[in-house]
């Protein structure tokens, strides 16, 4: 569907690895006045994934905003993706999306027909997630970026936040890593094929059918993984739930090639910065290799949902998500103990 432009050549950084920081984001955010409302159930203290504030005893209105400039080339496929990941906000709180605005900016330079594209792949995954596409906002800007403000609903008794992880639980990831590896050894000419297939199914693969099964478990905490990676958002795990999460490594399902990309040295600028924030808290054992080290910092674009829940409820996820045609490979990857030296640790 494309019309004959590569958008990557107009972004300096690819999807979620543009994010700003943690470091930066931390320091800035702690100075700000401290929202005060009876009715607001999840602001910024923990960092989670999307504002909720309760309308009735019945209803919870989720709130979420994400965007940012192109990791493919294709301006429909883009537009899946940015709105996938915008989507994903919702599914991690326990949540369905109701209603989205479009977050727009782009440089005239590239014209109306890949406006058009991108803004058509975006509108058919909000369809997709049985949402409104309700209009927007757009700005003139020398690089493309797109994404969502999302509103869903829940009930208050059962939003998913990010604390809540419990000593003995196990966690689980419903997406592969590697998208942020992949997706710079595609910007650098050097991806193969079936590396950079595998990455867009699985960005553009809403968080929908996992969330939906996830439902029917005994949820404890639920995260997605994006820009911070897995470590960073598995560390707010554990700081929101004041536990320790375990990560092993030879449990984690990887795309195609980003192993190798990693070790030729294709990591993206997001990865040393969420290493140079986060890996105080982490204590990564010696048999972990640089490029698995690279992987679990790797950030990632419309990852998947980071979940603790007890270990009979993940067989159980793992395999409806399969009887439900999942196209995507989930798994588990570690565990939760009490709280350590450490909030989390790699081996």
């Amino acid at each position: 569907m494309g019309v004959g432009v590569k958008l990557t050549e107009f972004s300096k950084s690819a999807g979620c690895a543009a994010k700003i920081g943690p470091g930066v984001l931390a320091e800035v955010v702690g100075r700000l006045p401290s929202a005060v409302d009876e009715n607001l159930m999840v602001g910024v203290e923990t960092a989670d994934d999307a504002a909720v504030y309760r309308v009735s005893d019945e209803v919870a209105l989720i709130q979420t905003v994400d965007f940012f400039p192109p990791m493919v080339d294709d301006p429909y496929t883009f537009g899946q993706i940015a709105a996938a990941n915008a989507l994903s906000d919702v599914y991690a709180m326990g949540g369905e999306p109701r209603l989205a605005l479009n977050v727009v900016a782009f440089p005239n330079c590239l014209g109306a027909e890949v406006l058009g594209e991108i803004l058509a792949g975006g509108a058919s995954k909000v369809q997709e997630a049985g949402a409104v596409l309700a209009g927007g906002h757009s700005i003139n800007d020398e690089e493309p970026k797109y994404g969502l403000c999302v509103s869903g609903f829940v009930h208050p008794d059962r939003i998913w936040k990010n604390g809540g992880a419990q000593a003995g639980d196990v966690l689980l990831l419903t997406k592969p890593l590697g998208v942020g590896l992949i997706n710079t050894a595609v910007k650098a000419g050097m991806a193969s094929a079936e590396a950079e297939k595998r990455a867009v199914e699985s960005m553009s693969c809403l968080n929908k059918i996992a969330m939906e099964v996830l439902r029917e478990a005994e949820v404890h905490s639920c995260t997605d993984v994006t820009g911070f990676g897995l470590t960073g958002h598995a560390l707010e795990t554990a700081r929101a739930s004041k536990a320790s999460l375990v990560i092993e490594t030879k449990k984690l399902e990887v795309l195609p090639d980003a192993l190798f990309y990693a070790s030729m040295g294709l990591v993206p600028e997001g990865t040393y910065r969420n290493k140079e924030f986060n890996k105080k808290d982490v204590r990564i054992e010696e048999q972990v290799d640089e490029a698995l080290e690279d992987l679990v910092f790797d950030p990632q674009t419309s990852g998947g949902l980071l979940v603790s829940l007890p270990g009979r409820d993940a067989e159980t996820v793992l395999r409806k998500l399969e009887q439900a045609g999942y196209p995507l490979k989930a798994g588990i990857i570690g565990f939760v103990t009490d709280l350590q030296d450490k909030y989390l640790f790699i081996r």
